[in-house]
């Protein structure tokens, strides 16, 4: 029997924690050929997102549960749910009952065909207008910047084989980025079709703020792409002003009655200096993420484990 191992971060999910672990449990047991076990990780959600994880666990070995000590993020989450992960196939999905559990067969059915990863593809996705919006930056900003093929959709509800659970899992600075490492270790890599339902209860944990962080990490932490971006506009900028002066010089040769203009060059120092504290504002944060990640800073930390050793 293959083992497949479902990794959930869950933040302020008590109300829909229940149903998705159910209808986990319901769809394995039609899947005769499979055992698994599901791997819940509490991001330090307020509500009573851990005690509803102890209720579960409770009497149930199948089922693990972590406790964060303070809030990293999904992504953080979802990096402790697959270090303990001991499955063939680990299965990576939201705990909003948003993504279709009981579809899984669909994603483990491409990677017994062969496929090194799996990701769900929606045709209509039931988020709000602001998150449709944050996917489709994040989604050009990832073919941007990390090389990710543009036929290629990318989601949260996704399956990966082991061995790439093995190569994600050995990234251990600060900032992880999950698209960035599985696109990192393969590129055979499939998209099947599942629904996307509405949300049964709850908003969504990604505000403006988190979204941008979110694209940082993916482009700081698995690309120079913005810095050489940078460097081309610098380049660009440096030729256009020497072009400007030259044109300044012989205009006021020319015609030496002409001024030269107050408006004019307070714009281009306007101009050149915001390109410039932006272009240090760049590289800044990417010596801030270098000396965090020198500093050891971790990227989750664990105050309970329910059925793990």
């Amino acid at each position: 029997m293959i083992k497949v191992s479902f990794v959930i971060p869950c933040y302020c999910s008590e109300q829909t924690l229940p149903h998705v672990v159910a209808e986990i449990e319901e769809k394995m047991r039609t899947m005769k050929e499979y055992e698994y076990n599901i791997i819940l990780v509490n991001d330090c959600s307020p509500d009573n997102t851990m005690g509803v994880i102890r209720g579960l666990c409770a009497g149930n070995p199948k089922i693990r549960g972590i406790g964060f000590a303070q809030n990293f993020g999904q992504h953080s989450a979802l990096m402790a749910g697959l270090r303990c992960s001991d499955g063939e196939y680990v299965v990576c999905l939201d705990d909003d009952g948003q993504t279709p559990a009981d579809e899984v067969d669909k994603l483990l059915g491409k990677l017994e065909e062969g496929y090194d990863a799996v990701y769900a593809q929606y045709d209509h996705k039931q988020h709000s207008a602001f998150r449709n919006l944050g996917s489709k930056i994040n989604e050009r900003m990832t073919r941007m910047m990390l090389g990710k093929p543009s036929e290629l959709y990318i989601s949260s509800y996704f399956a990966v084989k082991r061995f790439v659970v093995e190569d994600m899992i050995r990234y251990e600075n600060s900032y992880p980025y999950v698209i960035g490492l599985v696109l990192r270790a393969t590129k055979h890599i499939a998209n099947v079709p599942v629904n996307h339902r509405e949300r049964e209860s709850g908003a969504s944990g990604y505000n403006l703020k988190k979204l941008v962080a979110l694209w940082f990490n993916g482009f700081t932490a698995f690309s120079v792409k913005p810095l050489r971006i940078a460097t081309a506009v610098g380049a660009l900028s440096a030729v256009v002003g020497f072009l400007y002066g030259i044109y300044t010089i012989i205009k006021r040769f020319l015609n030496p009655a002409v001024p030269m203009g107050f408006s004019s060059t307070m714009s281009a120092i306007v101009f050149f200096g915001g390109m410039i504290m932006l272009m240090l504002g760049l590289i800044g944060e990417y010596i801030g993420r270098i000396y965090i990640s020198l500093n050891n800073s971790p990227q989750y930390v664990i105050r309970e484990k329910i059925n793990l050793d």
